[in-house]
């Protein structure tokens, strides 16, 4: 009986695609609060809490350093951080950055977005599916 010697051959993996995206506006958003902001941070984190009339709010905060399950996505020079628990309710989304007369905020636009509240506050969020 002979042994076999079974070395795996290494492969490239194909890209993954990016959780989320900005938008140029939110992008040039981002970075003008980061440049001004009192300390340095690792970037913008990003997520999904439970909350609201509609079950769920996005989330948007400083981040001062990645956690190690935090997923990183790179896009327009803007570090992003996606909280593990988000993934999946967060694949496909474009982060805009609108100004009105009224108002300037962000705004998510999530093709896993179900349903919303009168007020604009909070959403309903299935997870993504595979494809």
């Amino acid at each position: 009986m002979t042994s076999l010697d079974i070395t795996p051959t290494p492969r490239a993996r194909r890209p993954r695609p990016k959780v989320v995206t900005l938008s140029d506006a939110a992008a040039n958003r981002v970075r003008e609060i980061m440049d001004r902001a009192v300390k340095p941070y690792a970037g913008l984190r990003v997520g999904v809490k439970n909350g609201g009339c509609a079950g769920q709010e996005y989330v948007l905060e400083y981040a001062e350093a990645a956690n190690a399950l935090d997923e990183v996505v790179e896009d327009k020079g803007v570090t992003i951080l996606v909280e593990p628990k988000a993934v999946l309710f967060l694949v496909g989304t474009v982060i805009d950055y609108e100004v009105s007369k009224l108002s300037a905020k962000f705004v998510f636009r999530n093709p896993n977005e179900t349903d919303a509240c009168g007020c604009g506050e909070s959403v309903t969020i299935e997870p993504a599916k595979p494809d």
